[in-house]
């Protein structure tokens, strides 16, 4: 099936990859609101639930480039089905499931499901499309994720006193699959590579474009999931514990409307917005490291923050995908591993962080790992809408 020649976007197909974004995302959050109902059914302790957010992670993690290369021949559209029935019989599993182990399993299945998902959305979108709609497609099929995150997680906490942790499991799977018929009807499908088309994972890995991104992944993600993390004990230190779920609201608003400006920008100005979301952020964790114990300079900071990292899934998804070409999906699953390995690391190092030097250590971290990607973003060149580095004689 071929791309629309027209100006009109795709977007009943586009929407329900948004929607699986949003599946994906609400199926990994969920149990963060839920932490003290899930333990009382589980008879386990909130830190042990807390681990099921941990296992998701790491399937995700495991399986999204071995998973990816080897379906790379598989029909599209079967294998998007695929990935959103594993949530179906996950949530189903974590539903009515007593046990904690049998619901680690669910929740390990969940992960593996949602990396395979994660390498397929930005290449199906990019491939619906003309080339100079690329990143407004991606954008589209993206705005699941701040959706899950600002709307979702708080509405699934709030159902889940109303009717039960259950019951929201139940309704995620209820979803999936209301969404796999969304899929087989409106959604086109696209053959698989040919093998003698396949590039093997070190190819991809080294094509031009690549790696910039991937490094700015890894250092852009890193330096937000040490401050979102971490939020609580940071805001606690400046006098606004009260006000946290405040402030996550805003935060949350403040990523729409980010995601809705890379939307409108992006195909014409990816470098440009990239470079824009990486000074964004830099300057609110400046803020915050000069003047985090006032609560307006808080408020200000975390809605550039929010601003800044929005479209930054967009943003980087968009470049690898025009850097990688026919090989989008491998491409796209190594910045599902690099975004994962962001997130635990960004547990990790804030602990550490937090524990031996206290939460004022954060913004100047945060500076030094945005001003890295801020560096690597300069020095690469737009190539088709990719970072790539620069040649040395190039005319500006």
């Amino acid at each position: 099936m071929t791309v629309a020649s027209n100006d009109r976007l795709p977007l009943t197909s586009l929407l329900a990859l948004a929607m699986a974004a949003f599946i994906t995302i609400l199926t990994e959050a969920l149990p963060a609101g839920l932490l003290p109902q899930m333990a009382q059914g589980l008879a386990v302790s909130e830190a042990w639930v807390g681990q099921t957010v941990t296992i998701y992670a790491i399937g995700s993690l495991v399986a999204a480039i071995p998973l990816t290369a080897a379906t790379q021949g598989v029909r599209r559209r079967p294998l998007l089905s695929t990935a959103i029935a594993g949530f179906v019989v996950a949530n189903t599993v974590t539903t009515f499931s007593d046990s904690y182990a049998l619901t680690m399993v669910a929740r390990f299945l969940a992960g593996v499901s949602a990396g395979l998902l994660w390498a397929l959305l930005a290449g199906y979108a990019a491939r619906m499309v003309p080339e100079r709609q690329k990143g407004r497609a991606i954008a589209i099929a993206m705005v699941g994720t701040p959706l899950a995150l600002s709307l979702g997680v708080p509405a699934g906490t709030f159902l889940g006193s109303l009717l039960g942790w259950r019951m929201c499991f139940g309704l995620m799977s209820a979803l999936a699959l209301l969404l796999m018929v969304w899929v087989r009807v409106a959604v086109p499908d696209f053959a698989g590579q040919k093998a003698g088309e396949r590039l093997s994972l070190e190819r991809v890995f080294t094509l031009a474009g690549v790696r910039p991104v991937l490094f700015a992944v890894l250092a852009f993600v890193l330096a937000h999931n040490i401050l979102y993390t971490y939020i609580a004990p940071f805001l606690a230190a400046a006098g606004m514990a009260e006000r946290t779920d405040l402030v996550l609201l805003v935060f949350g608003v403040a990523s729409l409307l980010g995601i809705w400006i890379i939307g409108v920008l992006i195909d014409r100005h990816l470098r440009a917005l990239t470079l824009a979301s990486t000074a964004v952020f830099g300057l609110a964790a400046l803020a915050l490291g000069m003047a985090g114990e006032v609560p307006a300079v808080v408020f200000v900071a975390v809605t550039a923050w929010g601003l800044a990292f929005g479209g930054a899934a967009t943003l980087f998804q968009t470049a690898l995908a025009k850097a990688a070409g026919d090989a989008a999906d491998v491409a796209q699953s190594m910045l599902v591993t690099a975004w994962n390995t962001a997130i635990a690391g960004g547990g990790i190092v804030g602990g550490v962080l937090l524990g031996r030097l206290g939460v004022g250590a954060f913004p100047p971290t945060l500076l030094v790992l945005l001003a890295a990607t801020l560096v690597v973003v300069w020095v690469a060149d737009s190539h088709e809408g990719a970072l790539q580095p620069r040649p040395r004689n190039a005319r500006r």
